[in-house]
């Protein structure tokens, strides 16, 4: 089975909120084992919603097939329990507060010290050292600091990337670092520390518009939903309110779009509209020219004519369309308050979808990892 890839693995983690339980459920999804220690309160992120049949949406979608262990950390008989679990675990992921888990009696280095084999992976906002280091770091935060925020929403005003995407990249990029790191193991027998930052994570996806700033010299504008150097690539209204968006890559689809969409062949050949740098230079009127042909169309027709002429297009889905939508995958996960579905992850393994998990209760396996490990 492909969900038992990293049986045998063991996980011992520190974590809150989203970019390591990202991580770390990854790693519980391919079949290892993870401990996830939480305060005695609870990682905060059960209380962020009620909308999973009374649980937390962010925490149930993040920690499917973990053991829940709660603990006090500033307890001594507890951080040496946290110890024993570590000397006999494969990695070791935490996401406090850079210097929080030295403090506490847990520094990465003296633990690979004392472990060789243990990959470590510390998880911070902006890294374990800078003049940022210490900053408290949450996902619009640094969506604001990176750059991102400004680079997205409408060209009046920046926004917000719709859901946790530097939390998301951070808990991708240790992911991606501890595989990385199990199969260096494999070779060299030693272990590693990873460092993985929001900031940083995201930082790597700036690159494009960072390059093409500095070195190119371009102001980066936000677009919106149009594509800031092809053209037409975005949004538009249709005739029933609905929104479609679609993309024309090269000028064999450019004729294709104006004959068979626009009913506008001529158009085409339109020296204001002949070429993509003609196109983005004349954006505002082929903008009307587009929104004037689309008005005599609803959403699901002008998808059907995109469709049969191999246009390119997205419909702009309301979340009400995501549920309905033909091509999502399910999963199912087990709460305390029942059974329920949510999307499923996004690689398949020989066609298997990840198997059916359970959600744990806070501190569900106190007492067993106590008499396994204490």
């Amino acid at each position: 089975m492909t969900d038992k890839d990293l049986a045998g693995i063991t996980v011992v983690t520190i974590e809150q909120a989203v970019a390591a339980p990202y991580a770390s459920g990854k790693l519980a999804d391919a079949g290892a084992r993870v401990i996830k220690i939480e305060r005695p309160e609870g990682d905060f992120a059960r209380n962020y919603d009620a909308d999973a049949m009374g649980s937390s949406s962010y925490f149930v979608w993040l920690n499917r097939g973990k053991e829940s262990v709660a603990l006090n950390l500033k307890d001594p008989k507890d951080i040496a329990l946290v110890k024993a679990m570590i000397a006999k675990a494969d990695i070791f992921i935490q996401n406090l507060m850079p210097g929080a888990v030295a403090r506490l009696g847990l520094d990465m280095e003296d633990l690979r010290r004392a472990h060789p084999q243990l990959i470590t992976c510390s998880i911070s906002g902006y890294g374990e050292s800078g003049p940022f280091s210490q900053m408290k770091a949450y996902d619009l935060l640094v969506q604001a600091e990176v750059g991102m925020a400004g680079i997205t929403g409408s060209a009046e005003s920046p926004g917000r990337v719709g859901v946790s995407i530097c939390d998301i990249g951070a808990g991708m990029t240790s992911y991606q670092a501890i595989l990385q790191a199990l199969i260096g193991r494999a070779k060299t027998g030693k272990g590693r520390g990873i460092e993985v930052s929001l900031f940083h994570a995201l930082a790597d996806w700036m690159n494009v518009p960072y390059i093409q700033h500095k070195y190119g010299g371009r102001d980066i504008k936000r677009p919106g939903l149009h594509h800031p150097t092809i053209a037409p690539y975005g949004v538009y209204p249709c005739g029933d309110g609905g929104m479609i968006l679609f993309s024309i890559q090269n000028e064999r689809e450019w004729v294709k779009f104006c004959s068979d969409v626009l009913g506008d062949a001529a158009m085409a050949s339109d020296a204001k509209f002949s070429s993509n740098i003609a196109r983005v230079a004349n954006r505002p009127e082929l903008d009307a020219n587009i929104t004037t042909a689309f008005a005599r169309h609803s959403r699901d027709e002008l998808a059907e004519i995109m469709t049969k002429a191999d246009i390119a297009f997205g419909r702009l889905s309301t979340m009400e369309d995501l549920v309905k939508h033909p091509q999502i995958r399910h999963m199912t996960m087990r709460t305390s308050d029942g059974e329920m579905q949510i999307l499923s992850p996004g690689a398949l393994m020989n066609g298997d979808i990840v198997a059916a998990t359970d959600v744990p209760d806070l501190g569900q396996h106190t007492d067993a990892i106590r008499r396994e490990f204490g």
